[in-house]
């Protein structure tokens, strides 16, 4: 696994006249310590459609300074970045190639610029000489590599460092050059934040300014380009841009625009003009990027990133089923399928995490005269099986041909939305009646699960409400934009339908487990009495659930609720 680091910066215009402040004046700061000026050369590869510069990702291999070798940022916040670091070698690391495999797939990274910065270097100390940040005023030089294929190893990297003679990786005479000089400021590790503004103070004074740029490629792309837009990158697997966009012109429709004239599947929209197709498209693209930008994080195991990865799954499968009026299901159902295998498979390792966490709890909330046996072993050991297993399989489906595949089907829909007559219609007529139908799904699950009495069929038919107050609450979201406050009131309603069924599922799902940790602890002789108080515990907390629904549903099912949808 590639070292990784949590990088916080800011960087500022300077020019080759640019001095300094004296920095050690600033609160905290007691010393400003020259380190002398370095050479760095990094060359910066993406593919020739520019994916990873549209996704404000960065690749380099670097050679000079400290930190020799492949480095790979990823966006986290304004001014954060996580920075992931291989050693220097010919050929992109395994690790790294594989957290770019949402955006690469099938294409070829290629060296796209040069960089080559003289790097005058001052840390910021602490009064106990503890470093606080690393202030450094950067001489760029940057040189666009036009051309230059890359090597395929074996083992599935891709990625070949250019030679080392300065026409490395270019087309002679087809690059564009430039120039600049950029202060940049580098929080130290386990430093205060806030620093970074107490340090901004004086540079502003000093007459230098935040930069326009979020990064040092993404400047080079800019200055060195053709001037056809290619700087920004926008190619497939990046999200395409236009999800923002479309966003944001969405919210400037009127929902109580119910013109249908001249705007039907295949022909050119008013100017102006947006319809409930739009707003169903600017959804899926939302949903799509969302899948390829958490594809690296699942892949290093970052927090709750599988359980938003499928949940951006789940909401564009269940987009494509409740707006069949607007797209043709004839081409959206494999897709869905597809979707489905998707959330089933990364589900495995999530529901195992929630389980965890529930019976840890659980166990954590026992007092100690009630915790017989070597029961947290037990669950230790028994969670980490499964755990491991489970996190094992989730990467080998990001790495299947099939999930490939999937992604481009993704594109490719976007690209040529399979638009039926009720797309060109104004949203707010026809996204209420989407909404509307999943809601009276949803009352008749939960109505017939309120006529069974406690037990299995219960479960299962509140299971099966569940899923379609999750319909429900993502086909409001998905209308949002166009109906704004009454969409979200619906939605948080159908949410609390949902947390409610979810917490009475995750209390049968726990209960199946305590049963099997029961029956293995009898089977080694060990006690079984925490076990079985763990069970009842969960038994009572799902009446309790059962008790509270009818209540909940009630808040959920009045009128004026789904009224306000039309508006």
């Amino acid at each position: 696994m590639a070292d990784s680091k949590r990088e916080i910066e800011r960087k500022y215009e300077a020019t080759e006249e640019t001095r300094l402040p004296d920095l050690s004046r600033v609160a905290g700061v007691s010393a400003v310590v020259p380190q002398g000026v370095g050479e760095l050369d990094a060359v910066y590869y993406d593919t020739e459609d520019l994916r990873l510069a549209a996704a404000s990702i960065t690749l380099r291999r670097r050679t000079g300074g400290d930190d020799a070798g492949w480095h790979l940022k990823f966006p986290v916040a304004s001014d954060i970045r996580d920075e992931l670091r291989e050693p220097l070698s010919d050929t992109l690391p395994r690790s790294l190639a594989g957290l770019l495999r949402s955006r690469v797939r099938d294409g070829a990274l290629v060296p796209v610029v040069r960089l080559r910065t003289a790097r005058d270097v001052h840390h910021l100390t602490g009064a106990d000489g503890e470093p606080l940040a690393e202030v450094c005023v950067d001489t760029v030089r940057a040189e666009r590599l036009i051309g230059g294929g890359v090597e395929r190893p074996a083992g599935g990297e891709t990625g070949r460092r250019p030679g080392d003679g300065g026409d490395a990786g270019r087309r002679p005479g087809s690059g564009g050059t430039a120039a600049w000089t950029e202060v940049e400021v580098e929080l130290a590790d386990g430093a205060d934040p806030a620093l970074l503004d107490a340090v901004e103070r004086p540079l502003r004074e000093a007459g230098l300014r935040p930069s326009a740029a979020s990064s040092k490629v993404a400047r080079a792309l800019a200055e060195t380009g053709p001037g056809d837009g290619r700087a920004t990158g926008g190619g497939r697997g990046a999200g395409d841009g236009r999800g923002a966009e479309d966003e944001r012109t969405a919210r400037q429709s009127s929902r109580k625009d119910t013109s249908d004239a001249g705007n039907g599947p295949g022909t050119p929209k008013e100017a102006g003009r947006v319809t409930a197709g739009d707003h169903v498209l600017a959804y899926l693209r939302a949903q799509t990027e969302a899948i390829v930008a958490l594809d690296p994080a699942v892949r290093r195991d970052l927090p709750d990133s599988v359980h938003r990865m499928r949940v951006a799954t789940r909401r564009f499968r269940s987009a494509l089923r409740t707006y069949r009026k607007i797209l043709d299901r004839g081409v959206t159902d494999p897709i869905g399928d597809e979707l489905k295998w998707l959330a089933t498979e990364l589900g495995i390792d999530r529901d195992q995490e929630v389980l965890d966490a529930r019976l840890r709890a659980g166990l954590d909330s026992l007092p100690r005269t009630l915790v017989l046996g070597p029961a947290p072993a037990r669950l230790r050991i028994w969670s980490g099986a499964r755990r491991g297993g489970s996190r094992r399989r989730t990467v080998a489906v990001l790495d299947d041909d099939r999930y490939l595949a999937l992604l481009n089907r993704l594109d490719a829909l976007l690209a040529d939305p399979p638009l039926r007559s009720a797309a060109s219609h104004a949203p707010g007529r026809a996204l209420p009646r989407a909404v509307l139908k999943e809601y009276g799904r949803l009352a008749a699950r939960v109505g017939r699960a309120l006529e069974l009495p406690p037990g299995h069929d219960r479960d299962l038919a509140l299971h099966d409400a569940r899923k379609a107050a999750k319909r429900a609450r993502y086909a409001a979201d998905a209308a949002r934009p166009a109906l704004g406050r009454p969409a979200q009131r619906f939605a948080s309603r159908m949410k609390a339908v949902q947390t409610l069924l979810g917490d009475h599922q995750d209390s049968v799902v726990a209960r199946d487990a305590l049963r099997t940790l029961a029956a293995q602890a009898h089977a080694a002789g060990e006690p079984g009495f925490t076990w079985g108080l763990l069970y009842g515990r969960e038994e009572a907390t799902a009446a309790e659930e059962e008790r509270r629904l009818p209540g909940v549903w009630g808040r959920a099912a009045k009128p004026k609720v789904r009224k306000a949808l039309k508006g």
